[in-house]
């Protein structure tokens, strides 16, 4: 039978075309109460029942629209005891159809995923209102009140009678979620003034519930058809929006202080940047070495143990088969990098790399874990001035690369000492210490190591423990005026044993010199025609300086000589 007028009209105004009383009841609802439903000629279905299940292999159904459609194994179905009989969510088959014949009809109405209604009406190329709903994320909590309207209606204007209860089925009952808001989000964030007693009848009048009214925030349950609601910017937009968007005044937001780093890591940033103004390229290498290492280079320190087996960190599951341990020492990913790079014709090579070393403790206990520095450098070196590489690099180049990345952490100079390290060669070989303490070794690579690691070129390699210089505060830096008077230079040579470090020379010069002298800088060795064996030439460049005028020549003798003197008789040196 046709609909009533006022119904008829209604369905046009939205633009449905109405169909007959049942079939428009069901359109009805859907848009009254956005719950799609779906009317069945129960004479028309065997054994007068529906069950929903996955489409048969080869299954197919004809439409509302007339149209046969093939159905896979993935698309969910509504089916008498026999046929499918709709596409779950997306349109009723023709079969059952309300028709001006129909006097018994069942309502059905469900939820279905979204994701399974979205897939099915793609593949079938379907999009309908209902569709349009369940992808959308229909009303769980909806579908048995949906129905209610509909069969009251159909009783209303059709004149049917309800013949029994309801059939709700709903294995996975699902629990409302809930969201909080803080007080002081909502004007954080939008910079409107609302009371608390408005938001609360804001988002009550929504169909949110109040779970716990907190001293710092409010927690609100969800209602199940807000699928739009997660977080708790969306309960400040809903505030926002029912208070006005209009009534937000312009202004500038409060700016908040920027994050900062961490002193620790502003100081080895500063390392990074010391090193690459030398010319040093970082490098980056696995955490995991093989058992080949194990004994070829000594370890830092920290790390030194009578059983070096017992020391490692090893892997129960390594990801690569032969790399089975944690790196004690940073020296094998370095020296596989100056490898690398050596092979692929690289002849200039200065690499520096910062990361953590391992070392096993007692059973049950966690790895000892430190920070370490190391640098490699081997092949030509760009002198001032100069476009193309020029002499090689050689212990001082590296001495000097990694005294700038300690002065950049602050800390006081190293001290370097003439000792023997595994891995190093006899005779180019320091022990760098701080404060008395040794802290990591430098030198030229070892013979026997430069041929394991296949080297042909000189390599010289440090390393230190980092940790241990960054546990010692920052030493402040002080300002003076910049001098107003020049100052006077003067250089001396002198013949030492070989056995006498410049180090020791420098530290000798700095004691015994006066205040006007402004400080010593070692210039360069010489080895060679004309030195005795077991001796060599020492340059050692002395600044003269007084802050109240300048000084003559004479009075810079009487300061240099005395100096050069005690010197001489301290050392046993003489003045070439």
């Amino acid at each position: 039978a046709p609909s009533p007028e006022w119904l008829a009209q209604r369905l046009e105004a939205i633009g449905q075309r109405p169909i007959n009383n049942v079939a428009d009841i069901t359109n009805y609802v859907l848009h009254e109460l956005g719950q799609p439903l779906h009317a069945f000629d129960l004479a028309k279905l065997a054994e007068n029942r529906i069950v929903v299940r996955r489409a048969a292999k080869g299954e197919s159904i004809k439409t509302l629209d007339g149209t046969d459609r093939k159905l896979d194994e993935q698309m969910l179905v509504i089916a008498d005891a026999k046929r499918a009989v709709a596409v779950a969510g997306v349109m009723g088959g023709e079969d059952s159809e309300i028709s001006n014949t129909t006097s018994d009809v069942l309502i059905e109405s469900a939820y279905f995923n979204p994701a399974s209604v979205r897939r099915t009406a793609r593949v079938l190329g379907l999009h309908t209102e209902a569709s349009h709903r369940f992808e959308r994320g229909a009303d769980p909590e909806g579908v048995l009140r949906a129905q209610e309207r509909c069969v009251a209606l159909i009783c209303e204007i059709a004149g049917g009678v309800a013949t029994a209860d309801a059939l709700d089925v709903y294995p996975n009952r699902s629990s409302p979620g809930a969201v909080s808001l803080r007080r002081e989000r909502v004007e954080a964030i939008t910079g409107l003034r609302v009371a608390d007693t408005d938001k609360l009848r804001i988002l009550t009048a929504l169909g949110f519930e109040l779970r716990n009214d907190g001293a710092t925030q409010l927690t609100f349950t969800i209602p199940s058809w807000r699928h739009d609601i997660a977080i708790e910017e969306d309960l400040v937009e809903e505030v926002a929006r029912h208070t006005g968007y209009d009534k937000i005044t312009t202004g500038l937001p409060p700016a908040s202080l920027a994050g900062e780093y961490h002193s620790t890591e502003r100081r080895k940033r500063a390392l990074r940047d010391a090193l690459a103004a030398r010319g040093c390229y970082e490098s980056i290498s696995f955490s995991f070495i093989g058992a080949a290492y194990d004994d070829q280079f000594e370890l830092i320190p920290a790390f030194a143990v009578d059983d070096r087996a017992q020391g490692f960190v090893t892997l129960q599951n390594p990801i690569i088969e032969d790399w089975t341990r944690m790196r004690p020492t940073l020296l094998p990913g370095l020296l596989s990098a100056v490898r690398h790079n050596l092979n692929q014709g690289t002849r200039g090579i200065a690499l520096f790399e910062l990361g953590r070393v391992f070392r096993a403790r007692t059973p049950g206990e966690l790895p000892d874990e430190r920070e370490c520095l190391a640098l490699a450098a081997t092949g030509g070196i760009l002198e001032a001035g100069k476009a193309a590489p020029g002499r090689d690099c050689d212990f001082y180049d590296l001495k000097g690369a990694l005294d700038a990345a300690v002065e950049a952490l602050k800390v006081p100079a190293l001290e370097y000492v003439a000792a023997r390290v595994k891995h190093l060669r006899v005779g180019q070989t320091a022990a760098i210490s701080l404060k008395g303490n040794r802290v990591g070794s430098i030198g030229r690579l070892a013979e026997s190591v430069a041929v394991e690691n296949k080297f042909k070129p000189t390599v010289f390699v440090a390393e230190i423990d980092l940790t241990a210089l960054l546990e010692i505060p920052v030493t402040p830096v002080l300002y003076s005026p910049l001098p107003r008077f020049p100052s006077i230079v003067r250089d001396v040579s002198l013949l030492l044993d070989r056995k006498v470090t410049v180090a020791e020379l420098l530290r000798a010069a700095k004691d015994q010199s006066s205040e006007s002298c402004a400080g010593a800088t070692f210039v360069g060795t010489y080895e060679g025609e004309g030195i005795a064996e077991g001796k060599r030439s020492v340059t050692v460049r002395f600044e003269y300086r007084r802050p109240d005028r300048t000084l003559r020549d004479e009075e810079v003798d009487e300061l240099h000589w005395p100096l050069v003197e005690a010197l001489k008789e301290k050392f046993g040196a003489e003045v070439r």
